[in-house]
């Protein structure tokens, strides 16, 4: 139990956290996740943000349930959904109770522009984190290039980039001989 309660905690601190979605958590993840309890290793954690950006749901939600799987099976997973999501829970229903109330509020409205300039660092924190461990050799260049472009020009889903970046890499690394 002591070890259900402790994974509950952890994914409620991280969750209390969530400014601007699951991008900007990334990078918190990985400093608690793998620096702080090495309940993932970089490698597991950039897959399972990679499983969980094809999956529904928030990419940070999805990766905290798959740690809770690999750690303590479909009962893990449940308690780092639900430690993940509580905090959540309870600050968007304070917020919706009150926020009609202070919505026109200069303070409020410059609180807000701050907290948006905040979530793009965070997730530019988390881009050039993850861009260093997996941008390195050429064919990942080319596949970084490529997706970014078709990204930014294009309207092709994500989960059709994400799973196009997959088949290209399993061709490029697996079937061409190359250590992946």
């Amino acid at each position: 139990m002591k070890k259900f309660w402790k994974l509950f905690v952890v994914f409620a601190q991280i969750g209390v956290c969530t400014f601007g979605g699951g991008y900007a958590m990334l990078s918190l993840l990985q400093r608690v996740v793998v620096e702080k309890y090495h309940w993932a290793t970089e490698e597991e954690l950039m897959d399972y943000y990679a499983i969980g950006q094809c999956t529904p749901g928030i990419i940070a939600i999805n990766t905290s349930t798959f740690i809770g799987y690999k750690l303590l099976g479909l009962p893990g997973a449940i308690v780092a959904t639900m430690g993940f999501v509580f905090p959540s829970i309870i600050i968007i229903t304070l917020i919706a109770a009150f926020l009609q109330n202070f919505a026109d509020l200069a303070i409020v409205a410059h609180a807000f522009a701050g907290i948006r300039v905040c979530v793009c660092v965070l997730i530019f924190d988390a881009v050039v984190k993850l861009g260093k461990k997996s941008i390195i050799n050429k064919a990942s260049v080319v596949i970084f290039l490529v997706i970014a472009a078709l990204s930014i020009f294009t309207s092709i889903p994500t989960v059709v980039l994400v799973v196009a970046s997959g088949v290209v890499g399993y061709i490029l690394y697996v079937a061409g001989g190359k250590k992946a």
